[in-house]
C-alpha cells in the first residue's frame, strides 16, 4: 500500500452505540453533516449492529484548529494528498474498533471515502452500501476545474454561511428534500457547523481533491450495495456505471427520491440496509 504524508492534521471523531461484541457498521456522512446523521437508523440495530458513527474532518466534533491557513494552494502537494491521508487515518483508526472485518456505510462525501476505504483497505470490510456518490472525476483537467468551484464554494461559506445554505439546497439534487417534511431539521441542524472548518474541509476534500479510483473498482473483492434516487439523475447514471465495473455489486434505485435518499425515505432505507447486511449471515 502507498503512503501518502501530510503536514496538515486528520481531525476525526468515532461516536459508538451497541455492544462491540457484535457486528460493526461504520457510518460515512456527506458534506455538511455528521455521524450524528446516523442516529435515526441506530434505534432499530442497535440490538444486532455495533454501531460506529464517524465525523469526518471539519464536521460535526471533528472541526479544524485555528491554526493554518484557510486558504490553501491547490498545488501544494499536501492539499493534494490530504484525501488519501485522510483515507488512510480512517483506517488506522477503525483497526482499533473493529474485532473482525464490519460493514459500511458511506453518503456523498462519504460515500466517496468509503470507496477509497474498499480499495486501499479491503480487509477490514465485508460488505458495503455507498449511497448517492461516485469514485471521482476521471480527468486531470475535469479535477481542476472542480477545484477551482470549490474554491469559489468555499468563500461563499466563510463569507455568508445563511446565504451559502440557502444557495446549497436551491440545487436541482436536492429539490426533493426541500419538500420534505424533515427539511426544516435538517437545514436547522446544518446551521450549527463551523463555516470555517466547512470550508477547509471542502478544499481538502472536495472532489476535486480526491483522485479517481474508476480504473481500480474491478480489483474490490468486497460486495457492494449501491442506492441512487430516481429523480438525482446524475448519481443514478454513476451508479449505473459503477455497477459495470465493481464486481459482486447492484444498484437499487429509490423511487421519488433525490440525492438525500437516506432521509427521503427513512424506513425503506433502513428495511434495504438490514436486508443486504443480513444476507452475510446466509452465506458461507
Amino acid at each position: 500500500m502507498d503512503t501518502t504524508t501530510t503536514t496538515i492534521p486528520v481531525p476525526l471523531r468515532f461516536n459508538t452505540i451497541g455492544d462491540p461484541s457484535l457486528p460493526a457498521i461504520v457510518f460515512l456522512h456527506g458534506f455538511l453533516g455528521s455521524g450524528s446523521d446516523w442516529m435515526p437508523f441506530t434505534s432499530g440495530i442497535s440490538g444486532r449492529f455495533h454501531c460506529i458513527l464517524v465525523d469526518l474532518p471539519g464536521h460535526g466534533e471533528a472541526a479544524f484548529g485555528d491554526n493554518g491557513p484557510d486558504e490553501l494552494n491547490p498545488e501544494d502537494d499536501t492539499v493534494n494528498g490530504y484525501f488519501l491521508h485522510t483515507v488512510d487515518t480512517l483506517a488506522e483508526g477503525l483497526r482499533t474498533l473493529l474485532a473482525r472485518p464490519g460493514l459500511l456505510v458511506g453518503y456523498s462525501m462519504g460515500g466517496r471515502i468509503a470507496i477509497a476505504l474498499l480499495l486501499r483497505h479491503p480487509e477490514l470490510f465485508k460488505r458495503a452500501v455507498i449511497v448517492s456518490s461516485s469514485p471521482g472525476l476521471r480527468t486531470a483537467e475535469e479535477r481542476a476545474a472542480r477545484r477551482k468551484s470549490d474554491r469559489g464554494i468555499a468563500r461563499k461559506i466563510e463569507r455568508n454561511f445563511e446565504g451559502f445554505l440557502e444557495f446549497w439546497y436551491s440545487q436541482p439534487l436536492f429539490s426533493t428534500l426541500k419538500n420534505h417534511p424533515l427539511f426544516h431539521e435538517v437545514e436547522t441542524l446544518r446551521r450549527k457547523g463551523s463555516p470555517r472548518s466547512l470550508a477547509r474541509s471542502l478544499r481538502l476534500l472536495g472532489t476535486g481533491n480526491q483522485p479517481s479510483f474508476w480504473d481500480q473498482l474491478a480489483a474490490s473483492p468486497v460486495p457492494v450495495q449501491f442506492m441512487a434516487g430516481e429523480k438525482d439523475p446524475k448519481y443514478l447514471e454513476i451508479g449505473r456505471q459503477m455497477v459495470n465495473l465493481f464486481p459482486h455489486s447492484r444498484l437499487e434505485t429509490f423511487p421519488g427520491c433525490g440525492h438525500t435518499l437516506h432521509i427521503e425515505a427513512r424506513e425503506r432505507f433502513l428495511e434495504r440496509l438490514q436486508h443486504f447486511f443480513n444476507q452475510q449471515d446466509r452465506e458461507p
